[in-house]
């Protein structure tokens, strides 16, 4: 039972059938919440979900990438091939606290890596029910072994086949199989194409208004059993998915009397090859239980695993202000549009991933219809293994000490002030300090988050060196209180020192108790409670947090539990900072030398190029373009390799070295990525490049280019308007010695411009890449309008967004160039900018 998780259509990969057995089985294996598989991309550095189960693809979004530098499970499982087992949320927390911090429920998780005859192709995941450790699951991960290994012979065999076994697609969600007997009026069937047989149960042939029981029917009986309008592409949508190519879902189909029903169609994975399963739902009012909660006062509807509503009774649409016929057998974000909150979904993947039940409030829209007093709805999610029900009030019925937490601002329920510290959550910490790359930027997080969540007045942060420890940042504290334990030992009898050797939290709820425990301690005169931090990342020391409140207070086992999680995520971003402090300088100095300073020159040809460095972690990065003189033309030249810092400069001047000495000696440009390639393979095997070549002959326009794994060229004509230069390409830099790179003829029209560039213009998280470069394209449209304008200010156009950003997640690296429509009137012209650099002919700088 698979669907689509966006409207994308598939351009290659896997079967889908392939992953989606595979994620059943592991469902089955696991007894899971759900499951999925994570496959390698073709963008290098990217890993994508290829299949999820039992989940809403709309609601996980942000999860169907992850980048091989990202600090989470996939990619360790990915990268050393070693399965990771996190039991419970505190695991979780305590290994991996930016995936703790973006789903902060009580679940487990398995990853298991697909990999076979050396080749790691990806990691099958299942999500479970928390366990006490990981020896509860000992089973289990043998269990998912075994299916990722099935899975992995399967990849090796397509691979033979020269079929890809690379994912670059949205996700195909799966329903997975039911925990129990169907909730509703639901009929199973099967189709086998090579004998045209059609097994049905009672169910199905009742639902589809065929005589029950009988011998097997045809798929001509099947589609005469539905009306005339959906006949004709009813064995059109059963053939495509013995293909392996299942629809979008849910697909609405009608009987020939005019009954609704929702059909879902998947590949099997068990039975003849090629055969169809399929699933027919009555979403009727009387599927759950025979209407009975229609009769019930408050608005009840129920989601089945992907966000399917499958019911809803009458008040439950009267309070949400839909038709119940728009409401049942639709997404719920698409049936009731305005519930589409952030912290609504929030809401619905805790209800998707723990056994708790959530309640929260949510407030209708201003604009919508009164259908009663007041605008809050109170509304609860109850997880079920098959369906998850929810409840809807309005606010004004929930009596004021039963009020759930709110979604929106202004709640109607109690002062939320008062619950802020327990019920505090590290995303927005999480999130924020994942943007930090200093040590006082990580400080300020501290204080800006951290603090008034809990009613903290006071600062310090102290980070170890050489088995001492020093002042990184302070606030709150008097003036010269804290020059005292400046430079302090190990040794020495201090909170501060003992809770980061021991590694446990030290909370003192008033003066007088920190007084009792460490006598003769210097202390602030004024009273109030302490908490001592430990800040220990990956089992080493990084150095100790203290937060001050002005007066006493104690400390509940839940705060003191969120404090000593958070701590751990501090203790990361610490770490993280130290190594960008230490390495800063070294890399910016790399990355200097590296980048072109000056790009070759030609009377009748203008260039233009543009480095912006990421803003997360290390300020360097793999990406490089470079201008050669090839013979009597010039070699344009563009590439990104993966990952960042130190390694990835180091690899990226290798390469652009290796480019310029083929350019020089004007090989074509398949035997310059073929021969950059192999020098890759021996420098540095397992680091990937991506690359694009252009040979422009500068007196006719004419231009020879071959690309390896990179994006397409965009190339804008003189009448303004821009297309995608469709080059065949071959595979990345530094996979395959004997890969071969096909090259393709265009022409540069005076006038025209050609643009090449990195992922890092183009991609943003959550946006699929072609709307990236879709959007590149239209800029790249509008930016050569008005008269006078030099390729420069082109370049500075294209790159204005990405400069004023402040989370870049990759560099970005682009170059132009053109042939003047008046060359005599811009021979020689060129720009080169790296940052905020720029040099044109003879070297001088402005």
């Amino acid at each position: 039972m698979t669907g689509s998780a966006g409207d994308e259509r598939r351009q290659s990969g896997p079967p889908p059938a392939l992953l989606v057995a595979a994620s059943v089985d592991a469902l089955r294996a696991a007894d899971g919440r759900a499951s999925g598989v994570y496959l390698r991309s073709r963008t290098p550095g990217i890993m994508r979900l290829g299949v999820i189960a039992g989940l809403p693809g709309r609601l996980f979004r942000p999860w169907w990438r992850v980048h091989v530098e990202r600090p989470f499970p996939v990619v360790d499982v990915q990268r050393t091939g070693v399965p990771v087992v996190l039991a419970n949320a505190t695991e979780t927390m305590r290994r991996y606290p930016q995936l703790a911090a973006g789903l902060p429920f009580q679940f487990g998780s398995l990853y298991l890596p697909v990999a076979a005859q050396g080749r790691s192709y990806g990691v099958l995941i299942v999500l479970r029910a928390a366990a006490a450790d990981a020896a509860e699951v000992l089973a289990e991960q043998e269990r998912l072994t075994r299916v990722a290994d099935r899975l992995a012979a399967e990849l090796v065999r397509l691979e033979a086949e020269g079929a890809p076994v690379t994912w670059d697609d949205a996700p195909v969600c799966v329903r997975p199989p039911a925990a129990g007997p169907a909730p509703g009026r639901v009929g199973r069937f099967s189709w086998d194409p090579v004998s045209d047989t059609v097994h049905a149960d009672d169910r199905a042939r009742a639902l589809f208004g065929l005589p029950p029981g009988g011998v097997p029917g045809t798929l001509g009986e099947l589609a005469r059993a539905v009306d005339p309008a959906d006949a004709h592409r009813l064995p059109d949508l059963l053939r495509e998915t013995a293909r392996g190519s299942p629809p979008p879902l849910p697909l609405e189909v009608r009987t020939t009397e005019g009954g609704l029903r929702l059909l879902e169609l998947w590949a099997a994975a068990e039975g003849p090859a090629g055969s169809v399963t399929g699933v027919l739902l009555d979403p009727g009012a009387g599927a759950l239980a025979d209407g009975a909660a229609d009769l019930l006062p408050e608005g009840v509807f129920c989601l089945d695993r992907l966000g399917l509503v499958v019911y809803a009774n009458a008040r439950a649409a009267h309070f949400l202000g839909v038709d119940r016929e728009e409401m049942v057998g639709r997404p719920l974000w698409e049936a009731v549009p305005w519930l589409n909150q952030p912290a609504g979904e929030e809401h619905l993947r805790g209800a998707l991933l723990s056994p708790e039940p959530v309640h929260f409030h949510v407030r209708r829209p201003a604009d919508g219809p009164r259908v009663f007093e007041g605008d809050w709805l109170s509304m609860s999610v109850y997880p079920g293994p098959d369906l998850l029900t929810c409840t809807a009030v309005p606010a004004s019925r929930v009596p004021p000490e039963a009020a759930p937490e709110p979604v929106d601002a202004e709640p109607p329920a109690p002062d939320p002030a008062a619950q802020t510290a327990p019920s505090y959550r590290p995303i927005v910490l999480a999130i924020a300090l994942t943007e930090a790359v200093t040590a006082r930027q990580v400080s300020e997080v501290v204080m800006q988050e951290l603090l008034p969540a809990f009613g903290g007045r006071r600062l310090a942060i102290y980070l170890l060196q050489e088995r001492h420890l020093y002042l990184a940042w302070e606030s709150g504290f008097p003036d010269g209180f804290l020059s005292a334990f400046e430079g302090v030992g190990l040794d020495a009898r201090l909170p501060g020192v003992e809770t980061l050797t021991t590694g446990r939290p030290l909370f003192f709820d008033s003066m007088p108790q920190l007084a009792a425990a460490y006598p003769g301690i210097e202390l602030d005169a004024r009273e109030g409670a302490r908490a001592f931090l430990p800040l220990i990342a990956s089992g080493r020391p990084v150095g100790s947090c203290i937060l001050g409140f002005d007066g006493p207070r104690s400390f509940s086992q839940k705060e003191r539990t969120v404090l000593t999680a958070l701590a751990g995520l501090i203790a990361h971003a610490m770490e993280k900072a130290q190594r960008y402090d230490t390495e800063a300088a070294l890399a910016r100095g790399l990355q200097q030398a590296l980048l072109p300073r000056r790009l070759s020159q030609h009377a009748r040809v203008e260039t233009a190029g543009r480095y912006l460095p990421g803003t997360e972690g290390m300020d360097v990065g793999g990406d490089w373009y470079d201008v050669v003189e090839a013979g009597d033309g010039l070699a344009l030249v563009i590439g990104d390799v993966q990952g960042h810092g130190v390694q990835a400069a180091a690899t990226m001047g290798q390469l652009r070295s290796a480019v310029r000495a083929f350019a020089l000696s004007d090989h074509p440009p398949q035997e310059v990525l073929s021969g950059t390639n192999r020098l890759l393979i021996d420098l540095d095997p397992g680091q990937f490049a991506s690359c694009c070549y252009v040979r422009l002959d500068p007196a006719t326009g004419r231009a020879r280019a071959a690309r390896a794994g990179h994006l397409p060229p965009l190339l804008r004509g003189p009448d303004g308007r821009t297309t995608a230069v469709e080059l065949p390409g071959g595979v990345v830099l530094g996979v395959d010695p004997r890969a071969r790179y096909p090259v393709t003829e265009l022409r540069l029209e005076p006038g025209a411009i050609l643009a090449l560039y990195t992922d890092g213009l183009v991609e943003r998280p959550g946006r699929d890449i072609d709307e990236g470069i879709a959007a590149l394209r239209a800029a790249l449209d509008g930016a050569g309008d008005g008269a006078g304008g030099s390729l420069g200010e082109v370049a500075d156009r294209l790159t204005a967004s990405a400069r004023r950003a402040v989370d870049r997640a990759d560099d970005i690296a682009l170059l132009l160039a053109t042939l003047p429509a008046r060359p005599d009137d811009h021979a020689g012209e060129h720009e080169h900018r790296s940052g905020d650099t720029v040099s044109r002919p003879g070297g001088r700088v402005l």
